[in-house]
């Protein structure tokens, strides 16, 4: 994976969690729902 692979990949994954954010019912997160959504990312990438 080149660098610009990498970069891409982590602009992706940052989008995903904005819109998961943005589209969701809620406007505030608690840390075990965000570590939540973050590992529903991961998983999603492997």
């Amino acid at each position: 994976m080149t660098d610009k692979d990498r970069q891409n990949t982590k602009m992706a994954t940052l989008y995903q969690l904005r819109l998961m954010f943005t589209t969701g019912e809620k406007n505030e997160y608690t840390k075990e729902e965000i570590v939540e959504l973050l590992d529903k990312i991961a998983m999603a990438k492997e």
